[in-house]
């Protein structure tokens, strides 16, 4: 099976005369399951659609690559690829970045700021009566009114200020096909917007006739710009309502006079067998020969030797974007795909035996899921573990444990690591870490703890810091048993919402002092849209609660927050106390990267 065409040659080679669907994204094109338009590519061209993709498409000059493969049959598809454009681009201080994981030879300039709606308003301008459906990370998380970290300031929906005509939220396997559908006959909005998954813009007349009990209103873009508590109200509703099981009503949002913004509720989690489909698809599992001679794809380079085992996290930690995309609910792929492709990776030409990741969002979350489903179904909760875990959580790990003991059967493999991030809230009494250290681990097991501050931590949904002093005791125990020189590394945010300077020294003295840590990184939060940290940023509120909160906002807050962990501290403030620490008073000025 060749590759996607990206080309009017490549197209041609093919025998086509026309395309269903051109789907262009700000990545480079690489083949393989870990890359959402290769995906979506992937799934239209095996329901019979003849797809390209333009990959990173120059939108600096005569804009001659958005034009190169004339107009399709269906509509345009954008994504801006597997990372937010503006974390891609901006560290947490908001200095550029001079690199990006996702261009050949990691160079940066590739993709504008903003991608999805740089390119969306670009085709809308060239071919204005074609549909553009737009997706990915970028476009979800910008569903509804956001708060934007790079401009301080609120946005309206990613519908309005790129004009598409459709957005698939969430990771769209199932969706994007509904959509292909629905417009094999040309754009039919009534077909359209009765797919799950999906949101568009409409009037008022259209907002009229839905049905009251399946409607929740929020407060529109205006009334979010006037006050910041009816935002956090907006944050509580979307949230709790993306982490239902079997949601049933549709999200409306006015954006201005005469247009409103409707999100129809999620579509069923997939199935094994359709997640499993998913990753069965013939990729080449390469970058593709265009970038022959230009670098290597740092991204690839990462994940290439690596296997996806499940979707979704139920975690639901206060930055992180995973469950407000993938969903709470754990999607778990089949034994039989994942090692399917595990022989696969043995068989490519510069595999030397060592897969680099059996992971996930959170690699131990492995088929868990409710024991009732019932009481799930009834679950408002945004976390299956915080404040505490879920007595209905069936929090196995003998289903991970053998599909560790089958991969490290498979004929080629003399190591399998596990590189994502471990849940050790989840471990209980389970041989878990152990079989971690003894079989999985390069000889540093990475975890990440995030603070030691019992306010902060309930405020980003983390666990007791005890739980991590537990494991480090029992990470230390196992390996004195088994006579294993390991390291254990933990990671920490700083300039979180509620988080101030007296809590990053007594995270200093603990982690520095009372553990003897060397610390590798200490990561300034910066507040993504969609996630409960940025709200708490924007507003100084905890949504849940309305509680004022203290942020760190200028970077020399933010600076002194993060030097306890270098060898130049702060001198101590006149008074030895923080300004904002007997308050809650609001700093405007100045501005944090979620996992």
């Amino acid at each position: 099976m060749a590759f996607l065409p990206t080309t009017i040659k490549e197209v041609r080679a093919r025998g086509w005369d026309a395309l269903d669907v051109i789907l262009f994204t700000g990545d480079a094109y690489i083949d393989h399951p870990s890359f959402g338009a290769a995906v979506i590519g992937r799934l239209l061209e095996a329901e019979g659609y003849r797809v390209a993709i333009v990959p990173q498409p120059n939108w600096r000059d005569d804009l001659r690559d958005f034009k190169k493969l004339g107009t399709p049959r269906l509509f345009f598809a954008v994504s801006g690829g597997a990372m937010d454009s503006m974390v891609n681009h901006y560290t947490a201080n908001l200095r550029l970045r001079h690199d990006d994981a996702y261009t050949a030879g990691g160079k940066s300039g590739f993709r504008p700021d903003r991608t999805v709606t740089t390119y969306t308003k670009i085709l809308k301008q060239l071919f204005p009566h074609v549909p553009v459906v737009i997706g990915g990370i970028e476009a979800s998380l910008r569903r509804l009114t956001h708060y934007d970290y790079w401009s301080n300031s609120l946005h309206p929906s990613i519908l309005c200020s790129s004009g598409a005509d459709l957005l698939v939220y969430g990771m769209g396997d199932r969706t994007i096909s509904e959509v292909a559908r629905a417009m094999r006959n040309g754009y039919n909005a009534k077909l359209l917007r009765n797919i799950p998954q999906v949101a568009f813009r409409a009037d008022a007349k259209y907002v009229e006739r839905l049905a009251p009990e399946q409607t929740i209103r929020l407060h529109s873009f205006e009334e979010c710009q006037r006050s910041k508590e009816s935002f956090a109200e907006n944050f509580v509703r979307i949230e709790t309502e993306s982490n239902l099981l079997h949601p049933t009503a549709r999200l409306i949002e006015q954006q201005g006079e005469q247009e409103w913004v409707v999100i129809n509720p999620p579509a069923a989690i997939l199935t094994t067998e359709e997640l499993d489909r998913s990753f069965d698809l013939p990729y080449e599992r390469a970058p593709h020969p265009r970038y022959e001679g230009r670098g290597a794809i740092p991204a690839w380079e990462m994940i290439k030797h690596s296997v996806n085992i499940h979707r979704g996290c139920f975690g639901g930690c206060s930055f992180c974007t995973i469950s407000a995309h993938q969903g709470k609910f754990i999607q778990s792929r089949s034994e039989r795909s994942i090692l399917a492709e595990v022989k696969r990776i043995t068989e490519m030409p510069d595999f030397r035996g060592y897969l680099s990741d059996v992971g996930a969002p959170s690699a131990n979350m492995y088929r868990m899921q409710g024991r009732e489903e019932a009481l799930c179904a009834r679950c408002r909760r945004p976390s299956c573990l915080h404040p505490k875990p879920c007595p209905n959580l069936d929090n196995n790990h003998r289903p991970l444990l053998a599909l560790y003991a089958k991969i490290r059967g498979v004929k080629g493999i003399k190591k399998a690591f596990i590189g994502s991030g471990i849940r050790y809230d989840l471990f209980d009494d389970s041989p878990y870490l152990k079989e971690v250290l003894k079989h999985h681990t390069s000889g540093r097991l990475k975890v990440a703890p995030e603070h030691t501050e019992e306010h902060v931590l309930k405020l980003m949904r983390k666990p007791s810091f005890t739980l991590f002093e537990e494991l480090n005791a029992d990470f230390h125990t196992i390996c004195h048993q088994e006579g294993l020189p390991y390291q254990l590394i933990p990671y920490f945010i700083s300039s979180h919402p509620g988080c101030m300077e007296r809590d990053m020294k007594a995270l200093s003295e603990k982690v520095l002092g009372k553990l003897h840590f060397t610390l590798e990184q200490v990561q300034d939060l910066t507040p993504t849209p969609m996630t409960l940290s940025s709200v708490m940023f924007y507003t100084g509120l905890d949504p849940y609660t309305k509680r004022p909160l203290f942020v760190a906002r200028n970077q020399e807050e933010k600076r002194r927050q993060k030097s306890y962990f270098f060898s130049e501290r702060p001198e101590p403030r006149k008074g030895g106390k923080h300004p904002l620490a007997g308050g809650h008073k609001r700093v405007e000025k100045g501005f944090k990267k979620s996992r």
